[in-house]
């Protein structure tokens, strides 16, 4: 399906977090590092929604209370503090965390703010002991060009990260303390992109652009992207925490698709005669007894749990259950996670797909019989807990109702496919209220002129940069900016004087390839790679060793380069030994070259280069073979 965006009336904007690399977490001395090895402390929590100032709770805030789930946190004595805990009032804010933002907005052209107060945001789905993220408000307005797309800055914000998910269960989640605190930038842009190809373009300018700061973390969690998506005719929909750039077209296409099918199903209800009183807790009907002898697994296990079986009846949805909104995502879908996340209930099953699963057509039959199904008429069966079930159904009655009237607000999760799941509703206005342990910040003349030493380059001038001083060609240079060895590469080549693009090859060419290979590239260090230069530049091994050695050292993280090249017998070789075997080959072959004149040189190569490959430059061997063989040829004459 060909989608025209502009027909639609598409709008995009992005809000762009990402870690950044300083001393010290944003409210305390600790140090933002993340840690894999048990940890020494562990805490249960329950958090609870608490009313604004304004003596409001916010929606987002009940719905997350009301999944009942306790907290677990672990944490490190020697890493994390009693900030992180909640046992202790946050810290002054981390100054330099604040000039790297500071350096950002005046690059986006912002406004900084002449005072930046901390404000709390209420969170309490687990991801903050205190039940709220401390966000501070930096600087306002704003613009970034992105190859002609003028894209107006909103704000730009200074917040603390949340704690790290590392497991969960229906009742239970375990968080791990050591990513909370760590500093975060946010810059929210307006909604000015008009296609899926515009979003990835803003997002990898300002990505580069923050990581020209030489002060951003890099790595599968530093960054992540929150996309507000609409259409005329549908909803503003938030979906949250993207981390892979590439999925960012795909999932602005696949949201699109998804409003579009919702809008086909409310004017279908519509034209059907829906109204919100024909979808009532009223239709629900017990049917366990139909299903005691079944072959269903999951209804027949639940059962074994002295569960039950409840259908509920929904008036004029046959067909629409089943209508596919997101590829192997339909309107059931939609319900099933409501469901999923307000009564933890696993799953559900719809008439649109049934007989199936275990479902025979005789137990369907008598389904529909009990609850008095026309020809219209559609139907969910739920097994479990008959308190979760209701509490799914009450969710589920609540979605259809919205759908008769169009498509809901809400904030949703990203699929590893670029689908999407639902979360929780959008948050209200009651949301934000003062931090009042924080002292406010006052920037002065000179906090702004240390900020400036901070500033990036914009993306477009770095590359022109790279292709006229440098020599790069464009087809390595554009890969470069978006690689996380950037930084390491000027480095490389100011410090070393290693040829540019002998550098950038292999951290663009040779990294990718290992990578598609299934070599965990990830594992190399920065050390690791420029010592491997620093060799190559000493004479102690050829760079046609570099791709052995990188692979060692990704599969063998804690080894050093020196004790890979050993490993691998790749130190290079003596130009005196080198010289003396050609000699011994070139005599061993004399009879071939005479016969075959320099075509030989093929044959002595391989064999040569059998032995050395890796261990010296092809071209050297190639060179002083060349020269041995002509002077065979001229002492005969050849």
């Amino acid at each position: 399906m060909r989608i025209d965006y502009e027909k639609l009336g598409l709008k995009v904007g992005l809000e762009f977090h990402r870690q950044l690399d300083t001393g010290r977490k944003l409210f305390c001395e600790c140090p933002p590092i993340l840690r894999n090895d048990p940890p020494d402390i562990v805490i249960r929590r329950v958090l609870r929604p608490s009313l604004s100032e304004l003596g409001r709770v916010d929606p987002a805030a009940v719905w997350e209370f009301r999944k009942k789930r306790v907290f677990i946190y672990e944490a490190y004595s020697d890493t994390t503090c009693l900030v992180e805990l909640d046992e202790e009032p946050p810290h002054d804010m981390d100054p330099e965390s604040l000039k790297v933002v500071i350096a950002v907005a005046k690059r986006l052209k912002s406004r900084v703010l002449d005072e930046i107060h901390t404000m709390r945001k209420i969170v309490i789905d687990g991801s903050n002991t205190t039940g709220f993220q401390r966000t501070a408000l930096v600087a306002i307005g704003g613009e970034v060009d992105v190859y002609g797309l003028k894209v107006p800055i909103q704000t730009i914000c200074l917040e603390e990260d949340a704690a790290r998910k590392i497991r969960e269960s229906e009742y239970e989640v375990v968080y791990r303390l050591d990513r909370f605190g760590i500093p975060l930038i946010e810059i929210a842009t307006g909604p000015v992109m008009r296609t899926p190809e515009q979003v990835y373009e803003v997002a990898k300018y300002i990505g580069v652009l923050l990581k020209l700061t030489g002060k951003v973390k890099r790595g599968i969690g530093s960054i992540r992207q929150d996309l507000n998506i609409s259409i005329v005719g549908g909803a503003r929909v938030e979906i949250k925490g993207v981390q892979e750039l590439e999925l960012l077209p795909k999932i602005v296409e696949y949201e699109v698709l998804r409003q579009l099918n919702l809008i086909k199903i409310t004017r279908e209800l519509r034209n059907r005669g829906a109204r919100e009183e024909d979808y009532t807790l009223s239709n629900v009907v017990d049917v366990t007894s139909i299903f005691q002898n079944t072959k269903c697994r999951v209804i027949r296990k639940a059962l074994e749990k002295g569960g039950v079986v409840l259908a509920l009846k929904l008036p004029k949805l046959r067909k629409l259950l089943g209508y596919e909104i997101q590829p192997g995502r339909r309107f059931a879908t939609e319900l099933a996670d409501r469901a999923r996340v307000w009564a933890g209930v696993k799953g559900l099953f719809h008439c649109d797909e049934l007989p199936a699963y275990g479902i025979s057509s005789d137990e369907v039959r008598s389904v529909e019989e009990k609850l008095g199904i026309g020809p219209h008429d559609g139907y969910i069966l739920i097994a479990g807990n008959p308190i979760d079930v209701e509490e799914a159904f009450k969710v589920i009655i609540e979605r259809v109702r919205e759908a008769i009237y169009g498509i809901p607000e809400e904030t949703r999760a990203a699929n590893p496919d670029g689908t999407t799941h639902f979360m929780r509703p959008r948050p209200g206005a009651a949301r934000m209220y003062p931090e009042t342990d924080v002292r406010p910040v006052y920037i002065t003349i000179e906090f702004e002129k240390e900020a400036e030493k901070y500033i990036p380059e914009y993306p477009d001038e770095l590359l022109e940069r790279l292709t006229k001083e440098l020599n790069l060609p464009r087809e390595l240079a554009e890969p470069l900016l978006d690689s996380p060895h950037l930084y390491l590469f000027e480095r490389i080549v100011k410090k070393l004087g290693i040829n540019p693009v002998l550098v950038a090859s292999v951290l663009v060419n040779t990294l990718r390839y290992l990578k598609r290979e299934g070599i965990p590239v990830d594992n190399i260090s920065d050390y690791a790679l420029f010592e491997v230069f620093r060799l190559v530049r000493e004479g102690e091994i050829s760079k046609e060793a570099v791709p052995e050695i990188l692979k060692y050292l990704a599969q063998n993280p804690s080894s050093s380069v020196k004790e890979a090249i050993e490993k691998l017998g790749l130190r290079k070789v003596k130009l005196s030994e080198l010289v003396k075997d050609i000699d011994a080959i070139v005599e061993e072959y004399r009879n071939l070259i005479l016969e075959r004149g320099e075509r030989a040189i093929s044959t002595l190569m391989g064999v040569l280069m059998k032995k050395y490959r890796g261990r010296v430059d092809g071209k050297v061997v190639y060179e002083l073979l060349h020269e041995r063989v002509r002077k065979v040829l001229e002492e005969k004459g050849v």
